[in-house]
């Protein structure tokens, strides 16, 4: 590997572990519990990594900051968010990074952003199905579960839609002002 590339690879994996840390303090500094979790700001920066990293940096910071927070507050939810929350990341750049729109249309971003959301909270919803059997036990019937996790999905709609509210405008603002061009996402967006 050339210096070149080695730099940029440093470069990019700083940039990426910096974006974990940001969607960690997001998800983790305010948060409200819920019956099987928490609702929490993380979401916006979810989605700010997917615009401003591209998919495969920006599903990486996503699970690692978003993954981080829930070993530290909600163990039992880190393996599904990890997944969820990388999925999210990966939707939400695959549309706002569409090759004619690079993220700077706020109307795609925006369709990006919502169909990421919506799959966050049907992701959720399952989860939280199979959580709540964890907890309620064996006697517990997978209809008892999804009884339960139905609960928790205004709250994640919620988050969703707090996320895209701050990540809108934040992501259009950095977008104008260059930001993604510190980081090379058209590795991240294959």
């Amino acid at each position: 590997m050339s210096d070149n590339n080695v730099s940029s690879h440093v470069k990019n994996m700083v940039i990426t572990a910096m974006m974990a840390a940001i969607v960690f303090v997001a998800t983790y500094s305010i948060k409200i519990n819920t019956f099987g979790g928490y609702v929490h700001l993380g979401d916006s920066m979810v989605l700010l990594s997917a615009l401003l990293l591209g998919k495969k940096k920006g599903a990486i910071a996503s699970a690692l900051g978003m993954g981080m927070a829930d070993l530290l507050y909600m163990p039992i939810w880190a393996p599904f968010t990890i997944v969820i929350k990388a999925v999210m990341a990966l939707i939400a750049a695959s549309i706002a990074l569409r090759s004619e729109y690079e993220g700077e249309k706020v109307w795609n971003n925006a369709l990006a952003f919502i169909l990421a959301g919506l799959w966050m909270t049907a992701a959720y919803f399952v989860a939280g199905a199979f959580v709540a059997g964890l907890i309620l036990g064996e006697q517990a019937s997978l209809a008892a579960g999804f009884a339960v996790s139905i609960k928790d999905i205004p709250g994640n709609l919620w988050q969703a839609s707090a996320g895209i509210i701050i990540a809108l405008p934040v992501g259009s603002m950095l977008m104008k002002a260059g930001l993604p061009g510190l980081v090379n996402r058209k590795d991240s967006n294959s």
